[in-house]
């Protein structure tokens, strides 16, 4: 199946498995989505994530295993929100400077820049600018 937006398809379906209360989500991998997923669990919305082999040979699995508080009746999702920012039909760039705040510095920016896929708050401290690819609080 080809997807024109892999990523949005990646957000889709954590956002999807976070309204479901689901705490596993599986889609087809890929270096950038590695690199977010990474991310994400620095930052502290997911727990885990691992790199599997497919159904067919040669084709690999990215498990995102999505981070929740509390106990059993009371548990709550610590992602609360994604946002694609930047799309195939509409990029969205930053200057180093220009680089956004997600709530006030609760959320995390996450951007493609010449020095890799990193969150806003790290491309400051680099002093470089990008494409902002979503937000996530």
């Amino acid at each position: 199946m080809n997807l024109s937006d892999p990523i949005a398809d990646m957000l889709t379906r954590v956002r999807n498995a976070v309204m479901s209360g689901e705490s596993l989500t599986a889609m087809p991998h890929s270096k950038v989505k590695v690199e977010i997923a990474k991310i994400l669990k620095e930052e502290g919305f997911l727990e885990n994530f691992d790199v599997t082999e497919g159904e067919k040979p040669g084709q690999k699995t990215l498990r995102l295993r999505i981070k929740y508080i509390g106990e059993r009746r009371e548990r709550r999702p610590v992602l609360t929100n994604l946002q694609r920012v930047s799309r195939p039909g509409r990029r969205v760039y930053t200057k180093k400077q220009d680089i956004p705040w997600v709530l006030s510095g609760i959320g995390v920016a996450i951007l493609s820049t010449p020095k890799g896929i990193m969150t806003g708050h790290r491309a400051r401290q680099l002093g470089v600018g990008g494409e902002i690819i979503c937000k996530v609080w």
